[in-house]
């Protein structure tokens, strides 16, 4: 308990999450982790990406199943990844809609979906393991489209995102979830239940 209150105060929790601190660990990830509904289509602009991107969309062995254990290192490594993808890529609306849109690792100018996508190489090449790299398409207050990185842990999903600094747990952040990549099998999406804000 005590090591879930250290990670949780570095992660500068707030609020409603510092409530969760006295829950037990199991019931405390249960109630921050995205539940799987239906299998879905995935975003036809993420077909194009596993085109361009053969390796990253590739199924990888599962040595074992499930979210990683979140450790400060492991913190601070997403945090690393999280403000180095936001600050390096120069942001760039796409006025063009769907057509346009082009899923890029790193590049120089870019939208949410390549802040995502690129967060999620940068962690892969780190060893993080692709069940645990989660792309999620949700739906801003605007009614506008966007794509986040779900970074699933023993700790619940996290959502990585370039609109905002903060690493926020998926119940905080302020978003309509529309659909996520399955942890099983990345070409592959489902719906998610709950949080349609």
């Amino acid at each position: 308990m005590v090591a879930t209150a250290l990670v949780a105060m570095s992660m500068g929790f707030r609020g409603a999450e510092a409530g969760l601190l006295g829950m037990p660990m199991g019931l405390q990830a249960a109630i921050q982790r995205i539940k799987f509904e239906t299998p879905t289509m995935p975003p036809f602009a993420f077909l194009q990406f596993c085109v361009r991107y053969e390796d990253e969309c590739r199924k990888r062995p599962l040595f074992r199943g499930g979210p990683v254990k979140l450790t400060e290192e492991r913190w601070a490594e997403l945090k690393q990844v999280n403000q180095s993808v936001n600050r390096e890529i120069t942001p760039e609306r796409n006025d063009l809609g769907l057509a346009a849109e082009k899923w890029l690792i790193n590049p120089d100018r870019g939208d949410c979906n390549d802040y995502a996508v690129s967060k999620r190489h940068e962690l892969l090449s780190r060893g993080w393991p692709a069940r645990a790299l989660l792309l999620s398409e949700v739906v801003v207050h605007s009614g506008e489209h966007h794509l986040v990185l779900v970074v699933r842990t023993n700790g619940g999903d996290f959502v990585l995102d370039n609109l905002t600094p903060q690493i926020r747990p998926w119940v905080r952040a302020p978003y309509r979830w529309v659909r996520i990549q399955m942890p099983t099998h990345h070409r592959l999406w489902a719906t998610i239940a709950g949080r349609g804000v």
